[in-house]
């Protein structure tokens, strides 16, 4: 990057506001409602990834073959000058190399104009509803125009086509449809497709087409976008049409050929320039929650950063039926912090300063420091970066100096605080706030979205047939009747440390007294193992009963000369466990699992 960029560019108050204050970036006009294209493509490349039979060889070949043959032409006849593009959906394999072919538009452009004298759009199809109709539609009039062609991708995966396309062509889209296999995995968090995080996302995109428009002749290094803003890139760029319009609007088209595509090599240096004109632009981190560089760099290569949190997202909560299971959400926050060129020169003790961070709510023993050594007065450094639970509030940054109080400890000198709601609320979910005069910092965070149950069982009294903790209260609540059975309990709590369920396994029976008599052991068929519902209800202290509510239970079986043991599961499956040659056991639950399961091999200890 040039250093003669030159600040006057920029008004004065455009550093010291938000992105969505700035006229110059809500002026700039996009031609589609990039908030609903990016959503529908999210769902798009999802349903790409799991359909894994497209991504076999002869399949994609088979696919460029429709697409060059059947589709395009198809397309480009129904497709007449100033009116609105047919309201058709191709196949989903034709589909997906139409969708990577568009996102190398020099490439797609080049192709159109020589084989139809114009470039070929897309409809914006956005809604589910539509979607279904446009399909139906396509396939009523392929089955017209092309009747000896199927539809569907007939292919077998393990075929052998090597002439479907002629040459050079098959080769280029084979590669481009090659490039974007993954890239599913860029975008796979959940968050990605909710709305307040598309906004955002469109928003930053705008300032990055602001920022381009403003200063891209004055440096030669090129850019590296963070994954927000390469989600709308790569949105805009699928709808050709709109997206030539808008960078011709825009003075932009041959600047962007300086942005890193995917597919290529980035260098360390070039991001760190892309993110010190940013700064110098809006006076911002480049970089926030759900919106960093996709790859970490090693060396002249790159590699995909993987996600610390297991993100598992489903169109509906399979638990929604128990009460007491309350759901858990997740979000990631970024604090990114930055000195006040003045500080060193108002305090000379300044290497006894330090930043903390706390959670607002819960976890009140977190305390993460950062000395001041760390940061600087000239660039946003990432203090910290971490996923938290929704019911936390948010954080609060302090400002602390060692031996504040007598030369012992630490004292408070100030401190600000970021509530997730107020995050929710904020322009691209991101706000800066000032810390003592002395510090700016800058939170940001993702939507909270709904992840996996996080359960831990821990031990509880042994209980009676009736579910009562064996204890003297029972007893004398019981006018000394005594206490029939034995089952060993746990407690099931949820992330925020509530009783979900309490699990039992019989494990003896008889009767207890006071100083009276010792239960006897119960048969296999009689171990049984329940799962009740709720939490116990307390009489005195931590005794108590549990749930009456049963929702499963799982009551062990004989077992046949092959296997060692079997259960049967209240919701009607069986549980085979069978021993093998090397000491470990396979199981079967159902029959659709049978595979997926005996391929396991887990160690078996029984507890007598």
């Amino acid at each position: 990057m040039s250093d003669n960029l030159d600040a006057s560019e920029i008004s004065p108050s455009t550093s010291s506001r938000s992105l969505g204050e700035l006229p110059e970036i809500a002026a700039i006009p996009l031609g589609i409602d990039l908030v609903s294209a990016a959503r529908r493509n999210i769902a798009f490349l999802r349903t790409v990834a799991d359909s894994l039979w497209l991504h076999h060889t002869s399949i994609t070949l088979e696919a460029i073959r429709r697409y060059h043959d059947f589709w395009m032409p198809l397309i480009a006849d129904l497709t007449q000058p100033d009116t609105t593009f047919p309201f058709i959906l191709p196949p989903l394999d034709v589909h997906w190399v139409w969708f990577c072919h568009t996102l190398n538009p020099v490439s797609y452009r080049e192709y159109c104009e020589r084989r139809f004298s114009k470039v070929i759009g897309r409809a914006c199809i956005f809604d589910e509803e539509n979607r279904e109709y446009a399909l139906m539609r396509c396939r009523e009039i392929w089955s017209s125009t092309y009747p000896f062609e199927p539809f569907e991708n007939e292919a077998s995966s393990d075929s052998s086509q090597d002439s479907l396309v002629g040459g050079s062509l098959k080769e280029s889209l084979f590669n481009e449809v090659e490039k974007q296999r993954l890239l599913c995995s860029k975008f796979v968090e959940p968050y990605r497709s909710e709305v307040v995080y598309l906004i955002a996302a469109r928003q930053r995109y705008k300032a990055f087409l602001f920022m381009l428009q403003r200063f891209a002749r004055e440096f030669s290094s090129r850019l590296v976008l963070t994954s927000d803003i390469l989600l709308m890139w790569l949105t805009h760029q699928s709808y050709p049409t709109v997206y030539a319009e808008d960078l011709k609007a825009l003075g932009v088209e041959g600047d962007l050929q300086k942005v890193v595509t995917l597919s290529e090599t980035v260098k360390e240096e070039e991001f760190e320039e892309t993110k010190k004109l940013w700064d110098r632009a809006f006076n911002q981190p480049y970089e926030k929650a759900g919106g960093e560089v996709p790859f970490t760099f090693q060396g002249e290569g790159v590699i995909p950063i993987k996600s610390p949190v297991y993100w598992e997202e489903s169109a509906t909560d399979v638990n929604t039926k128990y009460r007491s299971m309350l759901p858990r959400f997740l979000l990631e926050v970024c604090v990114f912090v930055r000195l006040k060129p003045r500080i060193r020169t108002l305090h000379k003790d300044i290497n006894r300063d330090f930043l903390r961070l706390r959670i607002i709510r819960c976890h009140s023993e977190l305390k993460l420091d950062k000395a001041f050594s760390n940061f600087t007065n000239d660039s946003w450094k990432k203090a910290w970066h971490f996923y938290c639970e929704f019911g936390t509030k948010g954080v609060m940054i302090q400002y602390c100096r060692h031996g504040g109080n007598c030369l012992r400890g630490n004292s408070l000198l100030d401190s600000v605080s970021f509530r997730w709601n107020d995050l929710l609320r904020a322009d691209s979910l991101t706000l800066e706030k000032e810390v003592c005069q002395q510090v700016n910092v800058v939170t940001s965070i993702t939507p909270p979205v709904q992840v996996p149950y996080l359960l831990k069982c821990v031990p509880d009294r042994v209980t009676d047939d009736a579910g009562a903790m064996i204890s003297d209260v029972i007893l004398k609540m019981n006018s000394y009747h005594p206490q029939e059975g034995r089952w060993l309990s746990r407690t099931v709590l949820d992330h925020a440390g509530r009783v979900c369920f309490v699990v039992r396994i019989r494990i003896g029976g008889g009767f207890w007294r006071r100083g009276g008599e010792t239960p006897s052991s119960v048969k296999w068929e009689d171990r049984i193992i329940e799962i009740r519902e709720g939490s116990w209800s307390y009489v005195a202290d931590s005794i108590g009963r549990a749930p009456e509510k049963v929702v499963a239970t799982a009551t062990p079986k004989e077992p046949s000369e092959q296997c060692k043991a079997a259960w049967c599961f209240s919701t009607g499956d069986e549980l085979i466990v069978q021993w093998d040659s090397s000491q470990s056991v396979s199981g079967t639950v159902t029959e659709r699992e049978a595979d997926a399961i005996s391929s396991k091999k887990t160690k078996v200890k029984e507890k007598r």
